[in-house]
């Protein structure tokens, strides 16, 4: 089968690799029709997460079942299926209480285990043609229409960026009324803004500094705050008092929930050259509102393997803990446990509810990925959410 590998630091090829198949009575094969690009592959490409060569790529799928094994019981041949990024059994301690990403036995290193990610178990991505999914009981999630109809960018979008959007605002319990910050206008950030919005947020500002991204997000309906125009915070609070502060509100210019889509990657305003892995946290701090929350859904892993300047190898963070603990905030972070909201998401969608698919920006076919992947690392063309079509 034709799969997307990761060769060297900002290198990718598409090449023949053996096929996936069905290894265990509980497997299902699956024929891929979308899989999406995210920005943790490029935490891979760019070398800084460990991924080794020959590593098949990839961990948003969308497809049809093409073959299941002689125990599955509730997924047949013809289904048309999302795989939820974090793959899980179903049945450990962790599965029971819904904590899916951190599932006990679906990695023997630890808890939670992914597709196509290095340091996250040894399956092989959805950059491809087929792809193996274990427990499929448990992680095929079914859809209704045809391949390629009008809701398969949407649909794909299930499998991790949309319900990592949701899980941001529920992490940072938006609610009606809300006034929300999201740091970050890629694909999380985006469609966390989509999801803040869903769950019926007053206003909420989106801050990049990019323009095709603050225009996307805008498009869903975020005050874009352009940090190359100034610091962040103060922007904010100057809209906020330029609008009107409800009454009562007089003394609460900040908002009351913010959510990091940025991570450790987040660039130094002062020294644009630079990163500074603590830059969203520390304007979180102090844009928050007292009692307010944060949510980090950008990724901060343990180890750097190479650090840019600015950053450092283990990625310890100074941030502002006292000003949290005077203003009482409350800061969550967490993978994604996918299955607690796949369901609903796909019926949000199915009802023209929610349509995270307008993120979308690029298409394209197994070999177009190496073009693809270095038009996403840098940034260039407009690419904020590239699908790939085997």
């Amino acid at each position: 089968m034709r799969a997307v590998v990761y060769e060297d630091v900002r290198t990718v090829g598409t090449r023949e690799v053996a096929d996936a198949t069905v290894e265990a009575d509980s497997d299902a094969l699956i024929q891929i029709t979308s899989s999406a690009l995210c920005g943790t592959d490029l935490h891979m490409y760019d070398g800084r997460t460990g991924a080794n060569p020959g590593l098949v790529l990839g961990h948003e799928p969308l497809g049809v079942v093409k073959q299941v094994g002689r125990a599955v019981e509730t997924v047949a041949p013809g289904m048309r299926v999302v795989i939820p990024t974090h793959l899980f059994c179903g049945t450990c301690v962790m599965c029971a209480r819904g904590l899916s990403a951190a599932c006990l036995r679906a990695r023997p290193g630890g808890p939670g285990a992914a597709y196509g990610y290095a340091g996250m178990g040894p399956y092989r991505g959805a950059q491809a043609e087929l792809l193996r999914v274990p427990w499929a009981d448990a992680n095929c999630v079914r859809l209704p229409g045809e391949p390629g109809d009008s809701q398969e960018d949407d649909f794909v979008l299930l499998a991790d960026a949309f319900v990592t959007g949701w899980h941001a605002a529920t992490l940072a319990e938006v609610s009606a009324g809300d006034t929300v910050a999201v740091f970050g206008a890629g694909t999380i950030g985006l469609l966390s803004v989509h999801s803040a919005l869903l769950r019926g947020a007053r206003a909420v500002y989106c801050v990049d500094g990019i323009d095709a991204r603050l225009d996307k997000a805008g498009e869903l309906g975020a005050i874009q705050v352009d940090f190359r125009h100034g610091d962040p915070v103060e922007q904010i609070r100057e809209h906020r008092a330029r609008a009107g502060l409800p009454i009562g509100e007089e003394k609460l210019g900040g908002v009351d929930k913010v959510i990091d889509a940025v991570g450790f990657q987040a660039r130094d305003r002062a020294q644009p050259d630079r990163e500074r892995p603590n830059q969203v946290i520390a304007d979180a701090a102090r844009l928050v509102n007292p009692t307010g929350v944060i949510a980090v859904a950008g990724v901060y892993p343990e180890k750097d393997l190479r650090p840019q300047p600015g950053a450092t190898a283990d990625e310890s963070l100074t941030a502002p803990w006292g000003t949290l603990f005077g203003k009482g905030v409350t800061v969550r972070f967490g993978r994604t446990h996918d299955r607690r909201y796949t369901v609903t998401l796909r019926d949000m969608i199915v009802s023209g509810r929610a349509r995270p698919g307008t993120v979308v920006t690029h298409h394209g076919t197994l070999a177009d990925a190496p073009e693809l992947y270095r038009r996403f690392d840098r940034r260039e063309n407009g690419v904020i959410k590239a699908v790939l079509h085997p």
